[in-house]
């Protein structure tokens, strides 16, 4: 008899979810809208709703059932299994999810933070490749990490691998969601890339399409506008991403002389820069990094996409309960 874990992602637009096996096989997955109206007050019923038809449908057992796993946005209190500060979800006071899931189910629940059940999920089944040390940095609208050391997610006092704030810029200064200035989410994130080059257009005296673009109040410039703009070596394009590549190099360097991850895997909608990022990051990676540490970490890109956070979520749950 096959046994099961439940792995849920929770996101701002929906919630992914999956049956998946102690070896880390998905052997269904499903998807629901996130409801966040009313304060997000449905969403912990409509997941358990969803999780229960699915039992049904796939004609899997409570025997079957070992346990639940979630990531979810907002600061979590890992003991008593609770979220607050997930605006995205208006989760702004404090929700006790594993209370409600364990009235429904009766079965073990562990929940974490979506940007560290992201990085355990790559770890386990993805470009980390199971080994013991790894971190994971998210590069979407903004700069999320987690870190796995010896096998296990690091949470330090709560709030371990908010890689995107750490302060790596005094010249361009931007401000940060957080309060403070120079973090690396307000450089090398799609809405950094996107500040760099206005910034840079600014002072730009060549020519270039993409300032051309930057100027057009009508048109639309995104992240992956000035990457391809690069790509295709326009000038304000290159000086941008070269720009984007000492951030992050920057960044790798101080995570990697620090904790000597074997990997650094580098997700999220910026990284479909793909090897191009790659390219640009680790010359100033190899520059500023401690020479032993260099011959150890390597940077990658993660491999499971969207699969990332059932993936972690199933893992915590199986960390939990020692499978």
């Amino acid at each position: 008899m096959n046994k099961y874990v439940v792995g849920i992602d929770l996101g701002g637009t929906s919630a992914k979810l999956a049956f998946v096996t102690p070896e880390g096989v998905i052997e269904h997955q499903w998807s629901l809208p996130t409801n966040t109206s009313d304060e997000g007050r449905y969403i912990v019923s409509e997941i358990i709703e969803s999780i229960q038809k699915e039992i049904k449908h796939q004609e899997i057992t409570q025997d079957q059932l070992i346990g639940i796993g979630m990531g979810s946005p907002g600061a979590i209190n890992i003991d008593e299994g609770s979220v607050i500060g997930a605006y995205n979800l208006g989760w702004s006071q404090r929700q006790y999810v594993k209370d409600q899931f364990q009235k429904a189910f009766d079965l073990p629940f562990a929940i974490d933070n979506d940007a560290n059940v992201a990085a355990l999920g790559e770890q386990w089944q993805g470009a980390g490749d199971n080994q013991d040390n790894v971190v994971m940095i998210t590069l979407g609208t903004g700069v999320g990490g987690g870190i796995v050391n010896e096998g296990k997610l690091v949470h330090g006092e709560g709030a371990a691998g908010e890689i995107g704030h750490l302060t790596v810029d005094r010249y361009y200064n931007f401000s940060c969601t957080c309060g403070k200035k120079g973090c690396v989410e307000t450089l090398a994130s799609a809405t950094g890339i996107v500040n760099i080059a206005k910034e840079l257009a600014s002072l730009f005296e060549g020519e270039s399409s993409l300032k051309d673009q930057l100027n057009d109040e009508t048109a639309t410039v995104d992240a992956k506008v000035i990457v391809d703009a690069a790509k295709e070596s326009d000038p304000l394009g290159v000086e941008v991403m070269k720009e984007v590549g000492y951030f992050l190099g920057l960044t790798c360097s101080h995570v990697a002389t620090l904790v000597n991850p074997s990997e650094i895997v580098l997700g999220g909608g910026v990284s479909h820069a793909g090897q191009y990022l790659l390219d640009l990051i680790q010359p100033y990676f190899e520059e500023m990094t401690f020479p032993q540490v260099i011959e150890t970490t390597k940077i990658s890109l993660a491999e499971l996409g969207n699969d990332a956070g059932v993936l972690g979520a199933s893992k915590i749950i199986l960390q939990q309960i020692n499978l």
